[in-house]
């Protein structure tokens, strides 16, 4: 009998590459692996779920039983990999061993957490899947106070949708702005004021010192010696790409697990794609790198050694307060800025010493001119 290929995860990644794999191979055998429990969603969703009135079961797209129906695959949920043996071509699962023809990892980053004095720590929640959103969204009944810590992309997109779903929010973060590693502070000021029009209040500078349950909720008590009542605390201080199983199977890793441009490992026969993975030196935590690669590793896994390249990648962040597109830098590319327009309209352009446009920033009704601007950015890895 022939080894499946095997993909651990069922995200965005893992269902998408089964996806563009069955369009091209329709009978090799396929097993995905999941710790949760397998069911089909968009991860961009879980920030917009309060605004659209939505708990987890109404972003669910399929069950996990329509998925292995529709991938004609074997689809086993709630189940953890143990260890990885790439010298004999399979895995563990406690004491069961699986092989594989290819194995794919797909698992995805995990949340940062740092540790918080006091003793409320069961009321601060990361959302990161959609079984932390229904948790969450459990927790949150009848409450209206939360504190969201970190001002970067998901706290921001975050603090937008809870305060549109009827929460009083505040923001803390130990940053000068918001979304500090991703945006010019112009366009960073502007979606600010567009989320502190909404009612959110920003805390940064200082950070979360304590949080500790009183008789009407919690109170956080920050490094500025200010306190924040607040009923339950949302953590989006960033995500870690996953890498200790593929460490303790002896594959490179750096920030990410280290793949090629064909998204193989140091090991011949195993790949990896998504949030895990860090491509050529670039790990990208956002829904269009990762469709790319979903695309060209499918066609190595059909048998066309296929390797992935990078257009131009720009970020859609969903903070309709303030809307804004961001397309970074490249890697070790740096240009001088120069901020048009007024208000929350704004266009924060980086331009390098050839006057070609290397990056962009577009806030409110200059979101428009992003298809324009596209087609002036280089590749992010051509």
């Amino acid at each position: 009998m022939t080894s499946p290929v095997v993909i651990i995860g069922t995200g965005l990644a893992g269902y998408n590459l089964a996806r563009e794999f069955r369009k091209l191979d329709a009978q090799t055998p396929l097993l995905l692996i999941t710790a949760d429990d397998g069911r089909s969603y968009s991860k961009p969703m879980l920030s917009m779920g309060f605004a659209k009135q939505k708990d987890a079961d109404g972003l669910v797209m399929a069950e996990p039983g329509a998925m292995a129906e529709q991938l004609n695959a074997e689809i086993r949920t709630h189940t953890r990999i143990s260890g990885i043996d790439p010298g004999h071509k399979r895995l563990w699962i406690g004491e069961e061993a699986v092989e594989y023809r290819e194995l794919v990892l797909a698992w995805g980053a995990q949340t940062v957490q740092v540790p918080i004095e006091g003793d409320a720590g069961e009321w601060v929640f990361p959302i990161n899947d959609l079984e932390d959103y229904a948790r969450f969204r459990a927790a949150a009944v009848g409450k209206q106070r939360v504190l969201i810590l970190g001002a970067g992309l998901i706290g921001c997109e975050f603090a937008n949708d809870m305060s549109v779903g009827g929460f009083q929010v505040d923001v803390v973060a130990p940053c000068e702005q918001v979304m500090p590693t991703l945006l010019h502070p112009a366009a960073a000021a502007a979606v600010q004021a567009g989320l502190e029009n909404l009612g959110v209040r920003f805390h940064l500078g200082p950070v979360l010192n304590r949080l500790q349950q009183v008789a009407n909720g919690l109170e956080a008590h920050l490094s500025d010696g200010s306190v924040i009542a607040c009923d339950l605390v949302v953590s989006a201080i960033g995500l870690r790409p996953r890498i200790d199983l593929a460490a303790a199977a002896g594959l490179q890793t750096n920030r990410g697990v280290s793949v090629d441009r064909e998204l193989r490992t140091s090991h011949a026969n195993i790949f990896a794609l998504g949030d895990c993975a860090e491509v050529d030196g670039i790990n990208l935590l956002y829904v269009m790198p990762l469709m790319s690669c979903a695309r060209a590793l499918a066609q190595t896994l059909a048998g066309k050694p296929t390797a992935v390249a990078y257009g131009p990648m720009p970020i859609t962040v969903k903070t309709p307060a303030c809307p804004l597109v961001v397309s970074p830098p490249p890697q070790g590319h740096e240009g001088t800025w120069r901020v048009e327009g007024q208000g929350s309209d704004l266009k924060v352009l980086c331009h390098g010493a050839d006057g070609n446009l290397l990056s962009y920033a577009l806030t409110g009704a200059a979101v428009m001119e992003k298809l324009a601007l596209n087609r002036l950015l280089p590749p992010v890895m051509a």
